[in-house]
């Protein structure tokens, strides 16, 4: 007996040992659920949790609709996104697909039936936060729901609306524009504050690739954001079934509502660009207030010199306005950028050019991005070169392909970054070793 029990115990602290990694995971983010994802976990058309559905009844600023939501109440509670339709579109006709899809990765979903049929964005973008004010407050699900990961999506009309209510309530976690708006809405989204994701089709007549591209250019650079062009898509594809658009959409808000970088790696860089005409984003999606990650994509090991452990600032952007020129498409830096800012379109006659800014830096190491932006003309294909200073390597580089040759550094274009319409950027960043430089790339195209 007293040789049985000895072996029980060591069997047991074996047991408690395999799983510490675990525990102590998430014990770092209680909000990371569900094991780890796989390129075909995050293509599949359901989630890991068992999900029900009601009906929500009109009333409390919007028209009823359908609530979403996992059974498991052991995890605790969970991010919400509330999802309402375009012009003259109900919910259950046109996105209802979405609901038992998105809660079975984790979220509770509410589908908004609008007023009227012919509500106006800023109708809608009403009605988006009257949803999840209801869905917080006074809805039979309310104790299932995050007050504080909260988020909005919309297609056509109801995509412009989502916009809106993010510039209305800047502590939502993220917005999801499907083919936002149509042309004369003028978005402009130079003061969001909110993590912005937009789908949209290439085949679309009614919000063209340019509308949305145009919409994209105001985004700011101190928050993360990301657009996809889904090849071949029109303006109703977002209104099907559509499994090239939810491989996007769940790592997006894994990311945003959950802090769950495990996902990043789908993203950072496009781990698959199936079915994606092109694709732009300020990787390496960092989630505001979530767990401080290392800004490595997480499709390579990490640097083997640390990054710094600080985490973001707490306090709110500034809701002053940017100036009217178009800030770079990336997150600010942490250290001073030169005090000269770098033109934002090229001069005449010049192809293209390259504006370099370091994001961070800690002992031995820092992340660094380079702004390219074409000229007068549109470019297909792009190439920075910069030379390193001494010391200096690089171990990591994301939205573009490197070369070196002695102490020079050359990058160039991948396939969905390399065709840039006239005054338009991409941005592609980097892990260098050693100190940080302020260089001056070159570009040329191709």
């Amino acid at each position: 007996m007293s040789w049985l029990s000895a072996g029980l115990v060591v069997l047991l602290g074996l047991v408690a040992t395999a799983s510490m990694p675990h525990a102590a995971a998430a014990a770092d983010n209680p909000y990371q659920r569900g094991p780890d994802p796989t390129p075909a976990s995050v293509a599949a058309t359901r989630g890991p949790f068992a999900t029900t559905q009601a009906t929500v009844p009109a009333g409390n600023g919007f028209n009823g609709g359908f609530v979403y939501y996992p059974t498991d109440t052991s995890l605790g509670t969970w991010g919400a996104v509330a999802i309402v339709p375009g012009y003259s579109a109900l919910f259950a006709n046109e996105e209802a697909w979405m609901g038992p899809w998105l809660a079975s990765f984790g979220f509770v979903v509410l589908g908004i039936e609008t007023n009227s049929r012919t509500d106006g964005a800023d109708a809608r973008a009403t009605q988006l936060l009257a949803g999840l004010d209801y869905l917080t407050r006074t809805s039979p699900v309310r104790s299932r729901v995050d007050p504080n990961r909260l988020s909005v999506m919309g297609h056509s009309a109801g995509g412009a609306g989502t916009l809106l209510a993010a510039l209305r309530r800047p502590s939502l976690r993220t917005a999801v524009g499907l083919a936002p708006g149509t042309p004369g809405n003028n978005l402009n989204m130079s003061t969001t504050q909110v993590p912005t994701l937009l789908l949209s089709g290439q085949n679309d007549g009614t919000v063209t690739p340019s509308y949305v591209q145009g919409i994209y250019n105001t985004l700011p650079a101190g928050v993360e954001h990301a657009w996809a062009e889904l090849a071949g898509n029109d303006h109703l594809s977002f209104t099907r079934s559509n499994p090239t658009e939810m491989r996007l959409l769940i790592p997006w808000l894994k990311i945003f509502l959950d802090y769950d970088t495990r996902y990043t790696q789908f993203l950072c860089p496009l781990a698959n660009s199936t079915g994606v005409s092109r694709y732009s984003s300020t990787c390496p999606l960092v989630p505001p207030g979530g767990p401080t990650i290392p800004p490595t994509p997480p499709t390579t090991p990490p640097p083997t010199t640390p990054p710094p452990t600080t985490p973001p600032p707490t306090t709110p952007p500034p809701t002053t306005p940017p100036p009217t020129t178009p800030p770079p498409t990336t997150p600010p830096p942490t250290t001073p950028p030169p005090t000269t800012p770098p033109p934002t379109t090229p001069p005449p006659g010049t192809a293209c050019t390259a504006t370099y800014r370091t994001i961070g830096s800690w002992s031995g190491g820092f992340q660094a991005e380079v702004t390219v932006t074409a000229g007068s003309a549109a470019v297909d294909g792009w190439t920075a070169r910069w030379q390193l200073g001494s010391g200096q390597g690089i171990s990591q580089v994301w939205n573009g392909t490197l070369s070196t040759s002695g102490s020079t550094a050359t990058v160039r274009n991948v396939s969905y970054n390399g065709a840039l319409a006239p005054g338009t950027s991409t941005t592609f960043g980097f892990l260098g070793t050693g100190t940080p430089s302020s260089p001056s790339p070159t570009c040329t195209s191709p």
